[in-house]
């Protein structure tokens, strides 16, 4: 390829970036959703857009602006202050307080990062809720958890790159009780063809729009019981995984 070639060719990318970027701006302008916009400010009281996963990860440089959304948004939470050591120290973590007509995290105790509590909590409002209703016609009232720190590297291994648990920047879902007292676990509901399992689906594929990886038993056996859901801050234009 010549370098006449490889220009023209730059060129005709660098006019496609710029027409997608305007064509995004004209979308959110004409339908009235600023958060589809990459650069406007992120509020939790705003419908999903478009750039939301991605600045709810890019809280993690900024814990007090992220605590600030929360209480915005009226999202009662407790500071749990320094933890962990080493490669595990963070400083983030905050545990969801009870709120009446809220789904509550089961165990209680965990305290994830705040970026992950932020997606958590539209994650619920916008996309378990309403799946929970379209399914079953019922409330979510409890989700559960296998727990979000852990100060390990990634698959367990003895070395390589250490997990998002390891600062508290990811958290385990094991399922969903309702209102009626149903539960809807991972392990035992995520394969077939009834509504359970394609409420598992739309949970999952909604956490896509939120968090920065989600994994799911669709992933691999080690997910067979769990949706892995985490805020691993890749940038901007970073991957996103999800399976």
């Amino acid at each position: 390829m010549t370098a006449r070639t490889v220009y023209r060719w730059t060129r005709r990318l660098i006019w496609l970036l710029i027409a997608a970027g305007l064509a995004l701006v004209a979308f959110a302008v004409l339908k009235g959703r600023p958060q589809d916009m990459p650069w406007t400010p992120l509020d939790l009281a705003q419908p999903i857009g478009a750039f939301t996963g991605r600045k709810l990860a890019g809280l993690t440089q900024d814990p007090q602006q992220c605590r600030d959304l929360l209480d915005r948004a009226g999202i009662g939470v407790v500071a749990v202050g320094a933890k962990g050591s080493g490669q595990c120290v963070h400083s983030d973590g905050v545990r969801l307080q009870a709120r009446k007509g809220a789904a509550s995290l089961a165990p209680a105790s965990v305290a994830p990062s705040c970026p992950v509590v932020a997606a958590l909590k539209l994650w619920e409002w916008h996309v378990v809720q309403p799946a929970a209703q379209k399914a079953f016609g019922l409330k979510v009232v409890r989700i559960n958890h296998l727990g979000s720190f852990s100060c390990r590297r990634m698959y367990g291994r003895s070395s390589g790159d250490f997990s998002e648990h390891a600062t508290a920047d990811a958290i385990d879902i094991a399922g969903f009780v309702l209102s009626d007292g149903r539960q809807i676990r991972i392990l035992k509901d995520w394969s077939g063809e009834g509504k359970d399992a394609q409420f598992l689906r739309d949970v999952r594929d909604g956490a896509c729009d939120l968090f920065s990886t989600v994994l799911s038993p669709d992933y691999n056996a080690a997910h067979a019981d769990h949706l892995h859901l985490d805020q691993a801050e890749r940038g901007a234009m970073g991957w996103r995984a999800c399976r």
